[in-house]
């Protein structure tokens, strides 16, 4: 969640760090902090709130000038969000200084000990406790301090990525890791520290990303010293390249990057459709299927894990899979899957769904299914991901990155994925002719184009945004394939607008949501002309009865419902398991413009972030 900056080289450390915790600010949003060390001590300046109020503070101070600091953007576990609460934290000398993202579990025992001790501490944070034991162990020890930040991480319990700097070492940073992502840019006699790649694209396109249990000493003018946390064992890393670029991460004059992302969507599909779909040969080509197709046609059930809107994903997968390929399919919400001991045999298969590759639930879920000796299959948006890193094969969703909390593009491109898997397992295991075979890529291989046409519903979705925009609360009905489509949709109004929505399946309107209808209860009724049809438009007639307002997303040339909804938005034709494809995307821009009219923040909506690295 928490964001992390960190510099050290030539430059000046400030206006990089500054930028760089721009580019983070959808990982954290209630406070922001820079520390510098300025030629003889460690200066920091933090503010409650966004980055922007940061910058304000930073524009009075003098003290700010050197080329060695850290930054971070919270979102906050321990302590309400105030400036005290905010990173960076110093120790009780003011020596040493910390950034931290993660939860420290054993903190209070930690603290009570060094209140013993004669340490006092200003903030309610894990993060302060964590700089004090480090300084405790320095002291004590009289040790230097990367070897002080291991004999502490030694003693702590929980989750950590974490930059530390010392007034008595201007010319190194120590940072670590333990479930949450961490990466080092590596430049010319220069170093970039981020929670991800973006803050120093523009400066280097070599990266390192620090493994889980790994402690990093990178020091001004002098090799990098990496070591295990655990055993004090010395690590040789490898030097990554970075394809992404520097353009792919504004806004290209966009208001939002969530609108953006949504008109990103057609191209996103493509790339992630490409090198793996040839339609003149007939093949679907995924390595990681390939490799291992023997364990895909020996499965007895797919076990899918995910969180959030990769949940959703997962579960119009458990269609696919089932109706498709006729695999036994279950879904699992990640934060719930290891609390309640699940039955994981030997080779079993888990798909885990992340967009980030780094959600913390979803990565422990991994860990616990391959200790009972599961098979893991990836499927993540950024490369050198954690989950990208623990699982035992995958696939890249090549969405490109996604800015906006409110996951739009991941969602589609996790589809696309999840679909090709699907069509490749039917036909690998003979369930489907070829001829059916090539109807469902064909039709795969022009769902890009589709929805670019589905896009162009954006002005009339503007004016339905325009008469809900005062709703209280929304209900969103959905059957088969885009009854996970509904969830999605009410998901999106209730993240960016603050509205409270649901998502049902249709048939169980009549076992109790239909309680809700009346006047001002709009009803979203996902009614594409396909299997359940007749028994939707009946679903549609039962809330006219009760005069609520019906808003219907229909397959173009619909013309029964079109006759009792109040507003109709058409989309373009598809088979019938491709409809999620189509009706998602009425539904991203439906919640997105009821947002901007709503004056909230759609980016960086309250209390969420985008990467979700702690429990």
């Amino acid at each position: 969640m928490c964001g992390i900056v960190g510099y050290l080289g030539g430059r000046e450390a400030l206006p990089i760090i500054l930028n760089g915790l721009k580019r983070l600010e959808y990982r954290g949003y209630d406070s922001a902090g820079i520390a510098i060390y300025n030629g003889s001590s460690i200066s920091v300046c933090k503010s409650k709130g966004k980055i922007s109020k940061l910058e304000k503070q930073l524009q009075k101070r003098k003290n700010l000038s050197g080329s060695v600091g850290i930054g971070h953007t919270r979102w906050a576990t321990h302590g309400e969000p105030n400036n005290i609460n905010a990173h960076p934290q110093y120790s009780n000398s003011n020596k040493l200084c910390i950034v931290h993202n993660g939860i420290i579990e054993n903190y209070s025992t930690i603290k009570q000990k060094l209140i013993k001790e004669g340490y006092t501490f200003k903030s309610d944070t894990d993060t302060e406790v964590l700089i004090n034991l480090i300084e405790y162990v320095k002291i004590k020890e009289n040790v230097k301090l990367g070897e002080a930040v291991q004999i502490a991480l030694n003693q702590v319990i929980g989750a950590y990525a974490i930059a530390v700097i010392d007034n008595d070492k201007p010319d190194e940073i120590v940072v670590a890791k333990l479930g949450s992502p961490l990466c080092i840019g590596v430049g010319k006699d220069e170093h970039f520290i981020g929670s991800d790649v973006t803050p120093f694209i523009e400066f280097t396109k070599n990266v390192i990303y620090l493994e889980d249990g790994e402690l990093a000493i990178i020091r001004n003018h002098k090799d990098t010293l990496f070591r295990k946390i655990v055993d004090d064992s010395k690590i040789s890393p490898t030097i990554n390249k970075l394809e992404l670029s520097l353009d792919k991460i504004e806004k290209q004059g966009f208001d939002h990057y969530m609108l953006k992302e949504i008109y990103e969507q057609p191209k996103a599909i493509q790339d992630t459709l490409r090198g793996r779909l040839n339609i003149s040969k007939g093949i679907i080509k995924l390595s990681g299927i390939d490799d291992y197709i023997n364990k895909f046609l020996s499965a007895k059930k797919i076990t899918i894990i995910a969180c959030g809107t990769s949940w959703h994903s997962a579960l119009v997968a458990e269609y696919m899979f089932e109706k498709i390929s006729r695999i036994p399919t279950e879904v699992e919400y990640a934060s719930e899957f290891r609390y309640r001991d699940p039955v994981v045999e030997r080779n079993d298969i888990i798909i885990a769904i992340s967009q980030s590759g780094e959600t913390a639930d979803t990565l422990a879920a991994i860990k616990l299914a391959k200790s009972k000796g599961a098979f893991v299959y990836g499927i993540c948006n950024v490369v050198g991901s954690s989950i990208a890193r623990e699982s035992d094969t995958g696939s890249y969703t090549h969405a490109g990155p996604e800015i906006g909390v409110a996951s739009t593009k991941a969602f589609t491109t996790q589809m696309t994925v999840l679909y090709l898997m699907a069509v490749k397992l039917s036909k690998s295991k003979g369930i489907i002719s070829e001829k059916i075979f090539r109807k469902y890529i064909v039709e795969i291989s022009n769902i890009g184009n589709k929805v670019h046409k589905a896009l162009s519903a954006n002005n009339e979705i503007k004016k339905i945004a325009k008469k809900f925009k005062s709703a209280k609360n929304c209900l969103y009905l959905g059957r088969g394939y885009n009854f996970p489509i509904a969830l999605e949709g009410a998901l999106k109004l209730k993240e960016i607008s603050y509205i409270h929505a649901e998502g049902y399946p249709a048939a169980e309107m009549k076992h109790g949501p239909i309680a809700l209808i009346d006047k001002d209860m709009p009803t979203i009724v996902i009614a594409t002309n396909k299997i359940n049809y007749d028994k939707i438009v009946s679903n549609i007639q039962e809330i006219k009865s009760r005069k609520g307002k019906i808003i219907a997303i229909v397959s173009e040339g619909d013309k029964e419902v079109k006759e009792i909804a109040d507003y109709i938005i058409e989309v373009p034709d598809t088979i019938e398991s491709m409809t999620p494809f189509m009706t998602v995307i009425p539904l991203q821009l439906l919640s997105y413009h009821i947002a901007v009219m709503l004056g909230k923040d759609v980016d960086q909506p309250r209390n969420l972030a985008k990467s979700v690295t702690v429990e």
